[in-house]
């Protein structure tokens, strides 16, 4: 029986310093130092469990540790059990673990809201600083990207072979809703004369089928083993192949449908035809420049299909498992409802006109922006003011951004929004780390995603480990911490 999809985000942000020297680091540290600064929290990053080079293909790369530019970085947890950092050249939110995807989806708007109150957390702290603006996209125009990367706790039981067959075709089909649109090109994968438009901000940049890497030879599935709880009960399927979305629909139907399909294949549920593709890294590049949805795609079995049609068949075989096995594996019946639904209805207006979901899907936003530009102006898509239009769609800044200006769909609300800035979800383990972190700031020295480590005041430290994603809930913990006036308290009472 599949285990519940526990998920999450980790978004690295683009960045620009205006009238800075350029150095991206320098600016992302100030980002998160100022915020750190705002809301007087500094709780360090705990690297003593990291293993980036873990494969799960069972070897581990020799020498494999967080590399040391990272751990000098700025590097925060907060309260609501996110972390937020400086990853190399890029402000990083790392959402915490959330039980279902609308959960998830809010704590990623948290995340963006965390990034607006850091610019004017600089520009109030440090007035004589350079402007810094931030965008939630995934490449500078310049033949460089950057990470969008999603996380589902899976059964360590089922064979990863098994893992990467089953998904690698929904992670090439799921851009025609879950890619936030692009631009042009800006890499020899594509011909920038013939390429205009893109569905995905990512596929271009992907090489490899599988793999460890996630910045060179990018893997459409990675195979990064670092589970951050128990390694001999749980996987966490680190995903890199995902764009940034803006629009909460694209977002809620990236993190549903991925979850419901990881669920499938734990319990042998997928479509009883093989939808393997014959060339995937080709075949992702084919999905992102056919804004016309029609392009067929060479199965390894030497038929065709579309992605959407690759994606009617996964929903098929998916409302059949949730008929026969229900969808409490996506934390909430009434959330995998939703993501039936929402999917049904999506694939429905894609295959019909796909500016039916101009309110809803990223990619049809931003083209139905940029072809109204056109219209008015009269321009080639080589004109480098359609690029500006690209990336001021993603600005953060309120007053700046294109996509604010939309009507776009919500299933989010403000006020839970702005909660999720501080306080953490009540459905897994981000829920005791948060509260602790809240409750006694000064006495945790560090914290990691499965563990926390206090400072009783006396020798040794004293590390709390948190292994199950799914224990350290507010239902198994609020009691506890409640009444424990101090961490030694608390402590003695979880020994007991």
């Amino acid at each position: 029986m599949a285990i519940e999809k526990v998920c999450g985000i980790e978004t690295e942000y683009g960045i620009h310093s205006v009238g800075g020297d350029g150095n991206p680091i320098t600016a992302s540290s100030l980002l998160v130092n100022a915020y750190a600064a705002e809301v007087n929290r500094r709780i360090g990053w705990d690297f003593e469990d990291e293993t980036p080079g873990n494969d799960a293909r069972g070897f581990a790369r020799e020498g494999a540790m967080p590399p040391m530019v990272e751990t000098h970085l700025a590097n925060n947890v907060l309260t609501n059990g996110a972390r937020f950092y400086v990853d190399h050249a890029h402000p990083e939110y790392s959402t915490p673990e959330c039980a279902d995807a609308i959960e998830a989806l809010i704590h990623d708007r948290a995340g963006e809201e965390v990034l607006r109150r850091s610019m004017t957390a600089v520009s109030s702290l440090m007035p004589d600083a350079p402007t810094i603006v931030v965008y939630k996209n995934n490449s500078d125009g310049k033949g460089n990207s950057y990470g969008c990367h999603e996380n589902y706790l899976m059964d360590r039981t089922v064979p990863f072979a098994d893992v990467v067959a089953g998904i690698v075709p929904h992670f090439v089909s799921r851009a025609i809703y879950c890619g936030a649109g692009k631009v042009g090109c800006e890499t020899p994968a594509l011909d920038r004369r013939a390429v205009h438009f893109q569905l995905t901000q990512r596929a271009e940049f992907f090489e490899e089928i599988v793999g460890l890497e996630t910045t060179l030879k990018r893997p459409i599935v990675n195979t990064r083993d670092e589970p951050h709880a128990d390694p001999k009960r749980f996987r966490r399927l680190h995903v890199i192949v995902g764009d940034a979305n803006l629009a909460e629909v694209a977002t809620f139907l990236k993190l549903g449908t991925t979850s419901l399909v990881l669920a499938m294949i734990e319990d042998g549920a997928l479509p009883e035809r093989d939808l393997g593709l014959a060339d995937p890294v080709r075949a992702f590049q084919q999905v992102s420049t056919d804004v016309d949805l029609n392009r067929p795609l060479t199965l390894a079995d030497g038929s065709t299909a579309t992605a959407l049609e690759i994606q009617w068949e996964l929903f098929a075989a998916a409302r059949r498992y949730a008929k026969e096995h229900g969808l409490a594996v996506l934390g909430d019946e009434a959330v995998g409802d939703l993501v039936i639904e929402r999917w049904e209805g999506v694939l429905a207006g894609l295959e019909s006109d796909p500016m039916s979901l101009v309110r809803q899907l990223d990619w049809v936003a931003k083209l139905h922006l940029i072809e109204a530009y056109r219209e008015r102006h009269d321009c080639e898509w080589d004109d480098s003011r359609l690029a500006a239009l690209d990336l001021q769609y993603h600005d953060l800044r309120p007053e700046r951004s294109l996509f604010a200006r939309l009507s776009m769909e919500r299933l989010t609300d403000d006020d839970s929004v702005i909660r999720a800035i501080t306080e953490p979800p009540k459905g897994t383990r981000a829920w005791f780390r948060g509260t602790c972190l809240a409750k006694w700031p000064d006495a945790v020295v560090t914290a990691n995603w499965d563990s926390l480590v206090f400072d009783l005041g006396t020798d040794p430290l004293r590390r709390v480990p948190m292994m199950d994603p799914l224990k350290g809930t507010e239902e198994h913990t609020r009691a506890l911490i409640d009444a424990s006036a101090t961490p030694s308290e608390l402590l003695e009472r979880l020994r007991s």
